[in-house]
């Protein structure tokens, strides 16, 4: 078994965002969500993403983490004079389930899936 990490941000990361939510229909359950304003699902076989499917490697699933930040965040990497961040500009649950259904028109479930109404407009857009 091989696992690799990997990090991709700006335009790219929405693109595989969205190739890795349409797999799972734009639904998530509210427990994909962290405290701090982070979420992750995974998918079950690669080839749903469109990759082509090749007999030597065979099938493998995906896990994709989202880590939401505001401009500032950095100061808590800092090497050197530390800073932290304040409670106020810390991103909670609730931004990060508000961001997923603006940005994405994503929508939550618990067992089983109710389609909200604004779900078909925001897919055709």
């Amino acid at each position: 078994m091989i696992a690799v990490h990997c990090t991709v941000r700006g335009a790219k990361a929405e693109e595989i965002l969205e190739k890795g939510l349409k797999v799972r229909e734009y639904e998530l359950r509210k427990n994909n969500f962290s405290d701090t304003g982070n979420f992750g699902f995974g998918i079950q076989e690669h080839i749903d993403l469109g990759i082509k499917y090749d007999p030597s490697i065979g099938i493998y699933g995906l896990d994709f983490y989202v880590v939401l930040g505001r401009p500032g965040f950095s100061i808590a990497d800092k090497k050197q004079k530390t800073g932290r961040i304040g409670f106020r500009h810390r991103i909670r649950k609730e931004e990060a389930m508000r961001w997923f259904q603006q940005k994405v028109c994503g929508f939550f479930y618990t067992g089983w899936a109710v389609i909200p109404a604004d779900y078909l407009l925001c897919v055709a857009n």
